[in-house]
């Protein structure tokens, strides 16, 4: 094994395993296509809101079926369940070790305490986790990424693009890790314009409360920014920025999407013209990477951040109002270098 600080380069379940995932979240079926890795292949285990968010979950999936595809493994994903415990998540993780996933990851902070249980029961597998930075077991690639960087570069478009100078952020939960795009944004709004507004609202002090998994949370809370006078919304929220989002185009104003580039979802398709951009991190290479180094036989484990200086986050240019706005690229190519030769150090609270 080795401990990496970089972003790499880049069978058939039984009846009866069917029926114990079950018992701890839904899960799709195997994809078996005889590839040489070892095991089962990749195991996938989502965070809340799951598979469906248009967000943070579906990008894992979309690294999950990358791996899948071009490693010719099978694999495994599991939905999680409302209100669950810690204990049902060391169950889902420990159901598919035993089974033989290789390797296992948990899609978010959340699995932290049952990612370190589990891992410490099965040396032999490799474990990953997203977003979550800690000392665990020596087979755990912890997956992480500068969220504030992208964020900055979100929050000098906001007031690049803004015609009141007054914008907002909406954060799903009151966490150090929602701490991240809130500073960023913050940041990098006031790089451009110093005295620009900025409404700041977090939905939830706790995940069970579910402020990533309320879009209607989320659109109560970008009515009231946009009703304060807000034009720009920038929301890290999960499944609860579907309702960011579409307040924001009901109110013809602009969204900055975040995880994965929301101006392509399929289920964001009619609000897109109000999608400005996203803050997007690479959650799908990440995943795809871990899965890649374990068929490889260097499974990466440690700290493997992404940041703007690895391609592992910025910001999606979909929409031709973003990408061909030639005063603001030139903005964002100026941040852009100043973050990547560390005359901009972004903060991240």
């Amino acid at each position: 094994m080795r401990r990496v600080s970089r972003i790499a380069v880049a069978g058939v379940a039984t009846a009866s395993l069917a029926v114990a995932l079950s018992a701890c979240g839904g899960s799709s079926t195997d994809a078996s296509s005889g590839g040489s890795a070892k095991g089962k292949g990749i195991g996938l285990a989502y965070d809340i809101g799951g598979k469906g968010d248009q967000s943070f979950n579906d990008a894992a999936f979309a690294g999950f079926q990358k791996a899948e595809k071009d490693l010719k493994i099978g694999g495994r994903d599991i939905e999680p369940q409302d209100g669950e415990s810690d204990a049902d998540k060391v169950q889902r993780l420990e159901q598919l070790a035993k089974s033989g996933y290789n390797p296992v990851i948990g899609v978010g902070f959340v699995y932290a305490p049952a990612i370190k249980e589990v891992a410490a029961k099965y040396p032999k597998i490799t474990f990953g986790i997203i977003d979550d930075e800690q000392d665990k077991a020596a087979n755990v690639a912890d997956m992480v990424f500068h969220e504030e960087q992208a964020s900055y570069l979100a929050g000098v478009t906001a007031a690049k693009t803004t015609k009141k100078n007054h914008i907002g952020f909406i954060g799903g939960v009151d966490i150090p890790l929602i701490h991240k795009f809130q500073a960023g944004y913050v940041q990098g709004a006031k790089s451009v314009n110093p005295n620009i507004k900025i409404e700041s609202q977090y939905l939830t002090q706790t995940p069970q409360e579910g402020g990533f998994a309320s879009p209607d949370k989320g659109k109560d809370a970008a009515e009231g920014q946009i009703d304060a006078g807000a034009d720009v919304l920038y929301a890290a929220a999960g499944l609860s920025g579907q309702g960011v989002i579409q307040s924001a185009a009901s109110h013809k104003v602009w969204a900055i999407g975040v995880d994965s580039d929301q101006y392509k979802q399929d289920a964001l398709a009619k609000y897109k013209d109000y999608i400005l951009t996203s803050a997007t991190k690479d959650v799908a290479g990440a995943v795809y990477n871990l899965a890649k180094s374990v068929q490889d036989g260097k499974p990466e484990t440690g700290v493997v951040r992404a940041s703007l200086a690895t391609g592992g986050v910025g910001l999606a240019d979909s929409n031709p109002a973003f990408k061909n706005n030639a005063d603001l690229q030139a903005a964002l190519k100026k941040a852009e270098a100043g973050i990547k030769d560390g005359s901009i150090t972004v903060k991240t609270s």
